[in-house]
């Protein structure tokens, strides 16, 4: 099999029953990794996702002089001052070009960050001028954007800032993150449109409160203060990508019977918990008890109309189902998937269309009419969300060839093994 052109497995209407463990979530895992090389005591952080983002982090980091020990199931991570001069790649990573370059500004010397082409185009712009507005001298060429150099001194004073951090609210966490480790701390306040995924700055606060930090946060003013304080190291365990589980929970929503996601936990900050609420809307039956998640197809897939923009990573897989759903769906208040690994808008739409599709594309919004699709090659544009929403709708339209699937391993380490697994 070539990972130019994978042959999405079809499957029709035969019901699945089966039961999956999906990887480890890269937005906890990454923040994890940021927080334990930030500690005064090691970490240990269990269940990791192994994947190319994950990896780039972990090999940032150890660059910076930060030790990373252990196996697949169980890294160790011994703090240690940060060093320079050093080269960090941040591959097409949102996580690694915004979180590595705060921390980064905590070592000694030149630290130099380049990645893929697509990163180049990334917005990176709100986070190196916070950087610079706290003392840190970059060299970008006045682009305010990769490549970039860190001219790292040490210390970073901290203080108050306003940033906009509409396009990513990476751009809120990158900060925050690091603001224990600053001299005053941090209080960042938010000025510009509407935040997205909200839930990932929950997840930032609450994992910062995890490992001793004292976070004040005022909803109304859109204002987060993080004290300068020590960071103790944890023993944790990573929970699953919940956001990953989008498209193998589809196999059922699409073929019928059920799918279990084994550990989905009870109460968490991820975004992907969503999905069961989403998918309900959508046709199916959800259950959770001490097995997992337990999603259960209907007879069909209903249409949807809703609003995104707090879980706009989970669009690609809702745009597969609402191809293959029974009524037109609209999907609302993404527009800032446009600076995601791809625009995800223009390229959701191009592909579905390009396989007999009816999606109109707007600036903020997709709708979608489900019409017949057929045979054709899905491009991925080296996005793993798109791959794995293409995989979705060649379970039911045969002849879907997914154009570079080896970018899923963006996220997930062997995703077309794991399909297959479930669908053939």
């Amino acid at each position: 099999m070539s990972d130019a052109h994978w042959p999405a497995p079809f499957r029709g209407r035969t019901p699945v029953h089966a039961h999956v463990r999906i990887p480890g979530s890269k937005s906890v895992t990454n923040r994890a990794l940021i927080l334990a090389s930030l500690a005064t005591s090691p970490s240990t952080i269990r269940k990791p996702l192994i994947s190319r983002d994950s990896e780039l982090m972990s090999a940032g980091l150890s660059a910076l002089g930060i030790s990373i020990t252990g196996s697949d199931e169980a890294w160790q991570i011994t703090p240690a001052p940060l060093r320079g001069p050093a080269r960090v790649d941040v591959g097409n990573a949102g996580t690694v070009m915004r979180f590595l370059p705060p921390l980064a500004a905590f070592a000694q010397g030149d630290i130099s960050f380049d990645g893929d082409p697509r990163s180049y185009e990334r917005p990176l712009g709100p986070v190196i001028k916070a950087l610079e507005e706290l003392g840190i001298e970059i060299e970008h060429g006045g682009r305010y954007s990769l490549p970039m150099v860190i001219k790292a001194r040490g210390k970073v004073k901290g203080g108050a800032l306003t940033i906009d951090a509409s396009a990513s609210s990476q751009f809120l966490s990158a900060l925050l993150l690091v603001a224990p480790s600053m001299e005053e701390g941090v209080t960042v306040t938010h000025r510009g449109g509407a935040l997205p995924s909200m839930p990932h700055i929950e997840m930032t606060v609450a994992m910062l409160r995890d490992f001793g930090a004292d976070v004040i946060v005022d909803p109304a003013a859109q204002t987060w203060s993080v004290k300068a304080g020590v960071l103790h190291g944890k023993d944790l365990v990573i929970e699953p990508d919940l956001s990953n589980a989008s498209p193998f929970l589809s196999i059922a929503m699409v073929c019928g019977g059920s799918v279990t996601i084994s550990d989905w936990p009870q109460t968490t900050t991820q975004p992907g918990d969503q999905l069961r609420n989403i998918f309900t809307q959508m046709g199916a039956t959800v259950e959770l008890n001490d097995d997992g998640l337990t999603l259960t197809g209907g007879s069909s897939i209903h249409g949807i109309d809703i609003d995104l923009h707090d879980v706009g990573e989970l669009t690609p897989s809702i745009a597969a189902l609402a191809t293959l759903a029974d009524s037109p769906s609209h999907l609302r208040g993404i527009g800032h998937l446009r600076l995601h690994e791809t625009d995800r808008l223009a390229a959701l739409t191009r592909e579905i269309n390009s396989l007999g599709g009816h999606v109109v594309e707007e600036e903020t919004a997709l709708h979608i009419t489900p019409a017949p699709l057929h045979a054709g090659v899905f491009h991925t544009y080296e996005d793993h969300r798109l791959a794995t929403a293409g995989a979705v709708i060649g379970l039911v339209t045969p002849g879907i060839e997914v154009e570079n699937v080896a970018t899923t391993r963006k996220t997930l380490p062997d995703f077309p093994g794991l399909w297959n697994s479930l669908v053939i």
